[in-house]
């Protein structure tokens, strides 16, 4: 690879000066690096942070400046663009990010080399009734989708739907649809398992759970997952909140539904270390 585009927070002094580094020394290799301009856009109501359509054509990956926050924006803003990503970790934990600061310059080396490998992940995709309807545009995720309760109500029911067969109630503080990626996350704070990246399955994991047989349910990813909105108390309605990788999409009330599959396009990681997942589980998350 020799065509390269660099996403990252040009707000951020260190973020932007490490990005001029990078186009500085590609170029001295004879390759070609584009800085994409890094705005905050909400667009047919979903936030967006770089325009996928800016990227020039001969782009052979994305180099993307930050941390797995960043990971995960860049993945959405360009789930249509089958374009690999590359992630040079500028923030603390970095489970998503493949390269740290100090070994900025092999990578690089090893990309124009063809030393790299790339890693297919799922995504999840959300969408409305309404939205299937063209009346809104569905969400991505490569974490994953929650719904969590909000203001006063102490509690939410929802009920899942696996291929439109009930599998169960939840009474709980929320419900958490994870990806193998977002595993390790949300998912995993929640009581939730980890999955290997390259997992052909989600996992639905509840918050706070009032019954303690409730347990996360691990399906395929080829089923799509509906979810409705139930009502916990006879004289007051459940409200709740649609959070997608983090990012507020909707408020939801009783009878609502949102439906939830994984759709044919996925995020491609570039992996250079030859770091295995377990390796990295045990660094990052425990610590050892």
């Amino acid at each position: 690879m020799k065509r390269f585009c660099v996403i990252t927070n040009r707000d951020k002094e260190d973020s932007n000066r490490k990005a001029l580094y990078i186009q500085e020394y590609i170029e001295q290799k004879g390759g070609k690096c584009h800085i994409l301009e890094n705005r905050r856009v909400i667009s047919e109501g979903i936030l967006h942070y770089t325009d996928a359509d800016k990227i020039p054509e001969e782009t052979e990956c994305v180099l993307v400046l930050g941390g797995d926050g960043t990971m995960i924006q860049a993945a959405i803003d360009l789930v249509h663009s089958r374009l690999p990503i590359l992630g040079i970790n500028m923030g603390t934990m970095g489970f998503l990010t493949e390269v740290e600061q100090q070994n900025l310059e092999r990578a690089l080396d090893m990309m124009f080399a063809d030393q790299y490998m790339i890693e297919n992940r799922i995504m999840l995709r959300e969408s409305s009734p309404q939205a299937e309807k063209g009346k809104g545009k569905a969400s991505y995720a490569l974490n994953d989708v929650v719904v969590s309760k909000r203001g006063d109500c102490r509690l939410i029911t929802i009920k899942v739907y696996i291929n439109e067969e009930l599998a169960d109630i939840y009474r709980a503080d929320g419900l958490i649809i994870s990806t193998p990626t977002g595993s390790t996350g949300y998912n995993l704070s929640a009581g939730g398992p980890v999955m290997v990246p390259d997992t052909e399955a989600t996992v639905i994991t509840p918050i706070c759970a009032h019954s303690l047989n409730k347990r996360s349910l691990v399906v395929s990813a080829r089923d799509k997952i509906t979810l409705e909105l139930g009502q916990t108390k006879e004289f007051q309605e459940d409200t709740a909140v649609l959070v997608v990788d983090g990012r507020t999409v909707r408020g939801l009330a009783t009878g609502e539904r949102l439906d939830i599959c994984v759709p044919e396009d996925q995020t491609r990681i570039v992996k250079l270390s030859g770091v295995s997942f377990y390796k990295k589980m045990r660094d990052k998350l425990n610590g050892n």
